[in-house]
C-alpha cells in the first residue's frame, strides 16, 4: 500500500488565517522547473484506464511520470516510488511549506 503525502502551509499561520498555497503560485513554480509539466487530466491505464480532471503537475523521473496534484490550497502526491520523497522534500521547501502524511 502506497503512503500519500502533502505539501501545505496549513500548520502556519499568517495574520490568524490559514495560509494557502494558491495554483498560480504552483504554476508559476512548476513552470521554472524542466522536469515538471502541467495537465488538467491525468490519466491511469492498466487493465481499464481512468481519467482524473483537476491541477496536475507531471514529474518525470526517468521513464516515469509522477504526478503532484494541487487541491485545495495543497499538493497531494503519492510515495509509491522512493524519489519521490527527496523531490517533494525540496518542493515543500521551495515553497516555504510542510509535509504532512496522510
Amino acid at each position: 500500500m502506497s503512503q500519500r503525502y502533502r505539501i501545505t502551509r496549513a500548520m502556519q499561520e499568517k495574520d490568524n488565517a490559514a495560509n494557502t498555497i494558491s495554483l498560480e503560485e504552483c504554476k508559476q513554480y512548476f513552470a521554472s522547473q524542466p522536469d515538471f509539466t502541467y495537465t488538467s487530466l491525468f490519466t491511469v491505464t492498466g487493465a481499464t484506464s481512468m481519467s482524473i480532471e483537476g491541477d496536475f503537475f507531471m514529474w518525470s523521473c526517468g521513464d516515469t511520470k509522477i504526478p503532484f496534484r494541487h487541491y485545495q490550497g495543497d499538493i497531494y502526491v503519492s510515495g509509491t516510488n522512493e524519489a519521490v520523497i527527496p523531490k517533494m522534500l525540496e518542493i515543500a521547501s521551495e515553497l516555504e511549506a510542510d509535509v504532512l502524511e496522510g
